[in-house]
């Protein structure tokens, strides 16, 4: 039954107690009784509302109509009240909160010993993660990371790097070129990369020499998409510059690479090739690993290396000193250093790797596709 304010007919200190008594326990019941937001508000109403609510009730009820000689306790024990009243209003919500509180946590409440639920984060694309191998690689030989703009000048993509005025590359069948450039220098026309090498020519203006630096990134050329070109792919180049750095040094150093990346029984060879920014320059090939080497696969033969028993990897020499001229106010005077650069296409070892056919699924986003190589 709701609480009621009385009509005190005697006002002896016993029976004001025991009225203030009655009304406290009857405000602490109704305060445990609220169990939502509205609920407060009809209890917080019904108890300090200005027209008809219990504290003005008590003001009327008890104050007004008490005798002129007992005003003054029952006036202190009303204020008494009035605080008591707006405290336990007030921290009601505190109550509610902590109460509901406890209550989610009992219900979510874990067993430990369970396994954890993990959240499917899912995986690295199949041509990052080819990438990222073989740059783990470079890194434990000590090479550091590289990385430059994707939207180059014609100088750092071409001219740095000894390519001729009328070298095919320079050309708009080769190259995407931004548009609108034609008022500007050539060397200052922006282009979108073609390999990452600018990146090498950033490095050495930056850092003096020795440096070791391998240079993954995505590049791009006039190429329409097919099994096995695509107008954006990623390559990995590399660089390593100091005295008296030789030929032997880039096999060695592309030797054990291959053999990290594809199994220490693959074999490599090299075959004279040319380049613009290095010289001598040469083409790698590495035994085929799918097929061993035999050019057969059991019956039928091995797609891969054409029957031949090689595959050509990447492209390499030594650097040509014509480049380092570009660089010798930075030490990398082409009489006192020597370097070899390598690069190559992330995506294509990755069709090797993983005996894809078409490029173009590793583009295509089909997640059927993609879950193969999670």
């Amino acid at each position: 039954m709701a609480y009621t304010v009385p009509k005190l007919k005697d006002y002896s200190a016993p029976a004001l107690d025991k009225a203030v008594q009655e009304l406290l326990s009857a405000l602490q019941q109704e305060s445990k009784d609220v169990s939502s937001e509205s609920d407060w508000k009809t209890f917080r109403d019904r108890w300090m509302a200005r027209k008809n609510g219990v504290l003005t009730q008590v003001n009327v009820l008890w104050l007004k109509a008490a005798p002129e000689d007992a005003k003054r306790d029952v006036g202190q024990r009303v204020n008494q009240l009035k605080k008591q009243v707006e405290e336990v209003v007030e921290q009601t919500p505190e109550w509610l909160k902590g109460g509901a509180s406890a209550a989610r946590l009992t219900a979510e409440a874990l067993d430990i010993t369970l396994p954890g639920i993990r959240r499917p984060l899912g995986a690295e694309h199949p041509v990052i993660k080819t990438s990222n191998e073989m740059v783990a690689i470079f890194r434990n030989l000590g090479y550091s990371v590289e990385e430059g703009p994707e939207v180059e000048t014609d100088y750092y993509n071409f001219e740095s790097l000894n390519f001729p005025p009328n070298h095919p590359a320079r050309d708009t069948q080769d190259t995407l070129f931004i548009s609108g450039q034609e008022s500007k220098p050539l060397r200052e026309r922006l282009l979108l990369r073609t390999h990452t090498s600018p990146v090498q020519i950033r490095t050495m203006e930056r850092l003096k020499p020795p440096i070791r630096i391998v240079i993954p990134g995505k590049v791009y050329r006039n190429d329409p998409p097919d099994a096995s070109h695509s107008p954006m792919f990623h390559q990995i180049e590399g660089l390593a510059v100091d005295t008296n750095i030789t030929l032997g040094d880039l096999k060695g150093t592309l030797d054990h690479a291959m053999k990290a990346m594809f199994g220490s029984s693959v074999k490599t060879a090299f075959r004279p090739s040319f380049f613009p920014f290095t010289e001598p320059s040469a083409e790698m090939l590495v035994s085929c690993f799918i097929c061993g080497g035999s050019g057969r696969r059991g019956t039928e033969p091995c797609r891969p290396c054409k029957q031949t028993g090689w595959i050509e990897i990447l492209g390499c020499g030594m650097v040509d000193p014509n480049v380092f001229e570009f660089v010798k106010d930075n030490g990398y005077d082409p009489k006192r250093v020597s370097g070899f650069a390598f690069g190559m296409g992330a995506d294509r070892i990755a069709l090797l790797k993983y005996g894809v056919d078409d490029l173009q699924l590793f583009f295509q986003g089909d997640v059927r596709f993609l879950e193969q190589f999670v």
